[in-house]
């Protein structure tokens, strides 16, 4: 079966009991308030350290496009090198923050960045799992990459025994907090497996090499894709059906 036939997903309706945390609970989370988040922080610059990791002790200027900046905490981990644009919906994320001077240009959607921009490397951070119209991202940043340049995405890895193990001890937190199951929670979340994030970046790439923070794909907590070599052949023919 075509990987893109599953996309785009559909979003479940959140619970209005959940409605009413949600945003508390999502800053909460992204500033590492609760002590298992904050663990979970730790454990995630992993995720972080394998994005930059291709610029580290770099001299030559590397010009960059981040996907779901967020709190753009990524650029704890970049060195300066070339220019540094983020795509980034929403502004309550990055305003504010002192990291927000290293960057260039702010996109809120990925389809407003000029047709013929392009940059060596494009970056994601646990952001694919929550796209509902993956291929349009994917397809999009194929577009504005540099021959010879990657696309370097980091994600959970959901869909899997670990990640949901993993999620347990978060969940107990979220639980005792709220009373709420937070399973629910991730299911409104995380649309997207990484089975069907690989399916979609393997699709539009030759090469999307994975390594994971574990012992294997189905044994891990996160996994990182380096993508190179766009199949050019299926990038015109997505738009042109487009």
């Amino acid at each position: 079966m075509n990987i893109l036939t599953k996309f785009p997903k559909e979003r479940i309706e959140l619970p209005e009991a959940y409605q009413k945390i949600y945003e508390q609970h999502y800053l909460s989370n992204r500033e590492g308030k609760y002590k298992t988040t904050s663990l979970s922080q730790k454990l995630e610059s992993w995720m972080h350290k394998k994005v930059a990791a291709d610029i580290k002790g770099s001299a030559d200027p590397r010009s960059t496009l981040e996907i779901g900046a967020g709190t753009l905490n990524q650029l704890q981990f970049e060195e300066r090198v070339g220019n540094y644009d983020i795509v980034e919906p929403f502004r309550e994320l990055y305003e504010g923050s002192p990291l927000l001077s290293r960057v260039d240009q702010i996109y809120a959607d990925i389809s407003e960045i000029p047709f013929d921009k392009k940059y060596d490397r494009i970056t994601t951070v646990a952001t694919f799992e929550h796209i509902m119209d993956l291929p349009f991202v994917v397809a999009h940043a194929a577009k504005h990459l540099q021959e010879g340049g990657s696309l370097r995405v980091a994600i959970p890895n959901e869909g899997t025994i670990m990640w949901r193990m993993g999620t347990m001890i978060t969940g107990a937190e979220f639980k005792k907090k709220y009373g709420l199951d937070y399973q629910v929670l991730m299911r409104y979340e995380h649309v997207n497996t990484a089975a069907d994030i690989e399916g979609v970046l393997k699709y539009f790439f030759h090469h999307a090499k994975c390594s994971v923070f574990g012992l294997s794909k189905g044994l891990a907590f996160y996994r990182f894709y380096e993508c190179s070599e766009v199949r050019q052949d299926r990038i015109d023919a997505f738009f042109n059906e487009r």
